[in-house]
């Protein structure tokens, strides 16, 4: 297929910075001194980077890994051939590495609906941290152990992963919003031994007293799974401590106490920080996987299975982020990161590395758009945010409820936005770089839950192209493959994104085989050998820059003609239509009984604007116009909603699968799971269809 049409919308957006004083040209001339070298750009430095391993150590020395025993090596082969030992025979600490400020700078904002901000230094963090970590020795939680934490995004979020991280426990958060299923699929097969448990939930002006639901989770974990002692924490609205009432359905449900009685049980000891092999797990993600459709014999129907599959990183999380925040985002000590996240995605921990560089966190707690857009956005300047994090549906909010930043507040201290957990179009990419001024550098990485790392990202002395990612981040061995396996990077045609060398965020899979069968089934099968993150992307050989295009999986096939949802995406997010339709979602259906597949487009229009036959047509014209005929949807309809991932993420899989004649058990991770039955209806297309026609006539 020609891929002209998915370059049409690349123009450049911003100019390099001047050279020689971002982190990445310290650390290349660094590189240069040491070895002799004469590294020019990020050209040179990235393929040094992938080539020669002792770039691992380089970084380690440059980002100031604090250890008590230096790494005797690299890697060492391990029991997996693909993911070997990373920096065998070194001690450190995690938690250590994230402290290693110990002053009165502010280390954490904590912020939410109410406009209060509390401050806490870093020497006010340490402290708590060695309370807690004091509390939980008491309780006998030591190394190994599983700490949880069903908690929303606050200071307390923070404490609990450091302190059990300090003493060598392996700490997993949710956020407190979740279900209880989704929660229970994740701590179900992790056994915690101790549980923290938020009491309310706060949100778009509403307060949700979630204790029943959390009492039950401990309940089953108790009686099942080895739970050892929960602590209720204090109220979300008025900081008072939770004394609930300890019993449920008349039977006491095991060791729960208050925060100030777990604290109390603490010994008052120093803190101390376990000494650590690198390889020693740190925290535990979980990630739903689609295995497939089976038939269910006693309903005679499709069932979508999926597998909840916990894993976990190790402290390459420390290197990995702490060299994303360092180099792609030029943070610096004493910068200010505001990430807009909950604590049951990657990007939670991910950011905490920012302590390390000796820069705040802001953690915020509730809805960006209450009581408006425009209280949070002023919000990210009076804070002196250096650089911002988001996800592309607050990004496209701001610009369908026509909000203007720079009327707002002074962005002086911002320098980077970063914009992640799905694709930004290039309409997206222009509209905030314009809105949030042209000093800003915003930045588009594309990494993974999985990794808890970017693969690509950005680099401020490189051109930034509208849509585009600039560069594949240092010590990321990325390629394009095509179904059989070969590098068709440079043809310009898209395929499959490769990481070809590991990395020491590549994870294991929590209760695997020792051989990682598990973990190479699903990354290492398509390609022997190889990583497969399952993204479709294409390199631009005009910009050099990467289009990332959606999900593998997901990727549209009418036809044979290859194509992704992005590409559709782009066209709707262009202001023609971006002022009138408020959010859209584009899938491949395929039933067992079609012989092709066919393209639905599902459009949810704003406020006061409606839906017709002439904004269809529209929507095809200019499709067909900017991409081709072949790209056109084959239908487009009305829906009253969208489904999302709590993590901002569109569930495009799983309506492909609904419209495919498939019946989905809605995950935990969806945050509107009642979405979902929305799309039931169009496995009868021809009879959706047949009644619009005939609604159209009368």
């Amino acid at each position: 297929m020609s891929t002209s049409s998915l370059f049409q919308h690349s123009h450049l957006l911003r100019k390099p910075d001047h050279p020689n004083w971002t982190n990445l040209d310290t650390f290349r001339a660094r590189v240069n001194r040491k070895h002799g070298m004469n590294l020019k750009n990020y050209d040179d430095l990235y393929q040094y980077s992938i080539e020669n391993e002792i770039f691992w150590l380089d970084l380690w020395e440059h980002l100031n890994i604090v250890y008590s025993v230096p790494p005797r090596a690299v890697t060492t082969p391990s029991q997996i051939p693909e993911v070997p030992l990373w920096f065998p025979g070194s001690r450190l600490n995690w938690a250590e590495n994230l402290l290693q400020r110990n002053d009165d700078g502010i280390a954490c904002t904590a912020a939410g609906e109410s406009g209060v901000t509390t401050d806490y230094s870093f020497r006010e963090l340490r402290a708590m941290v060695r309370d807690m970590a004091a509390a939980m020795r008491v309780q006998g939680i030591g190394i190994g152990d599983r700490v949880a934490a069903i908690v929303r995004n606050g200071i307390l979020a923070v404490v609990i992963s450091l302190s059990a991280a300090s003493i060598g426990a392996i700490y997993s958060t949710t956020s407190a919003d979740m279900g209880a299923q989704g929660i229970l699929d994740r701590y179900r097969q992790i056994k915690p031994k101790l549980v923290f448990c938020e009491t309310e939930v706060q949100y778009n002006g509403r307060v949700l007293n979630v204790q029943n639901k959390v009492k039950s989770i401990i309940q089953e974990l108790s009686e099942h799974r080895g739970l050892k002692g929960a602590v209720f924490l204090p109220s979300a609205i008025t900081g008072k401590d939770s004394d609930s009432d300890l019993l449920w359905n008349g039977k006491e449900i095991g060791n729960v106490m208050s925060l100030k009685s777990f604290l109390a049980s603490g010994d008052g000891g120093e803190l101390r920080f376990e000494q650590l092999p690198f390889d020693h797990p740190l925290c535990i993600f979980v990630q739903f996987r689609y295995l497939g459709a089976a038939q269910v014999h006693f309903t005679h129907s499709w069932v979508m299975l999926m597998l909840t599959s916990p894993y976990y990183i190790t402290k390459g999380v420390l290197m990995n982020c702490k060299k994303d925040f360092h180099f792609g985002r030029d943070m610096r000590y004493g910068d200010t990161l505001f990430y807009y996240t909950t604590t049951s995605w990657m990007v939670f921990t991910a950011m905490m590395q920012v302590l390390s560089l000796g820069g705040r966190i802001v953690l915020y707690d509730g809805s960006p758009f209450y009581p408006n857009a425009e209280t949070f956005v002023k919000l990210i300047g009076d804070l002196g945010t250096t650089a911002f994090g988001t996800s592309p549906r607050f990004i496209a909010e701001l610009q369908g409820r026509n909000v203007r930043p720079l009327e707002i507040a002074s962005f002086d201290t911002l320098r980077t936005i970063t914009i992640t957990g799905a694709i930004v179009s290039a309409p997206v990419h222009t509209w905030v770089q314009h809105a949030f001024g042209e000093h800003v550098y915003v930045n588009l990485p594309m990494g993974g839950t999985d990794i808890c790392c970017t693969f690509l990202g950005g680099a401020r002395t490189i051109p930034t192209y509208a849509g585009e990612i600039p560069v594949k981040t240092l010590g990321m061995k990325v390629e394009i493959f095509d179904p059989q396996g070969r590098n068709i990077e440079h043809t310009g045609e898209p395929g499959e994104m490769v990481c070809t060398r590991p990395h020491p965020s590549l994870p294991k899979f929590w209760g695997d085989t020792p051989d990682g069968k598990k973990l190479r089934e699903t990354y290492f099968s398509m390609y022997p050998g190889v990583w497969r993150q399952g993204d479709f992307m294409v390199w631009n050989p005009k910009t050099k820059g990467i289009i990332v295009l959606g999900r593998s999986d997901g990727v549209l096939n009418p036809s044979g003609i290859r194509f992704g949802t992005s590409e559709i995406y782009n066209i709707l997010e262009q202001s023609r239509f971006s002022s009138r339709i408020d959010d859209s979602l584009c899938v491949g259906q395929r039933r067992p009984q079609d012989d092709n597949e066919r393209v639905l487009l599902f459009v949810r229009m704003r406020r006061g604007h409606r839906f017709g036959e002439g904004l269809v047509k529209e929507i095809k014209d200019a499709i067909r116009t900017s991409l081709s005929a072949r790209h056109v949807p084959a239908y487009v309809f009305e829906v009253e909603d969208v489904p999302y991932t709590i993590n901002g993420k569109k569930v495009e899989i799983a309506v492909k699968q609904i419209v495919s004649g498939m019946t989905m058990k809605p995950s935990g991770t969806v945050a509107n799971p009642e979405a979902l039955q929305l799309y039931y209806k169009y496995k009868d297309i021809e009879k959706v269809v047949g009644e619009s026609r005939q609604k159209a006539k009368l």
